[in-house]
């Protein structure tokens, strides 16, 4: 019987270590922006073209030439 009490006391310590970090992360902005998340889907991601003429190659491609 004794182990309950235990386990209830170390449940209400993490529950109140939840509590104050949920708290903390309100008070610090964390959930202040709720709208760009939900927009961002509807924006465009800027892509490098390979042949775009700015010279640039797209990261992580290698070029033809110098596969040699």
């Amino acid at each position: 019987m004794s182990a309950i009490y235990i386990l209830i006391g170390v449940g209400l310590v993490i529950a109140g270590g939840f509590l104050g970090v949920f708290l903390w992360a309100v008070k610090s902005g964390q959930f202040e922006d709720d709208y760009t998340p939900s927009v961002r889907i509807l924006f465009d991601d800027e892509e490098v073209h390979p042949g775009g003429g700015s010279g640039q190659k797209p990261p992580g491609r290698k070029s033809i030439q110098n596969q040699g």
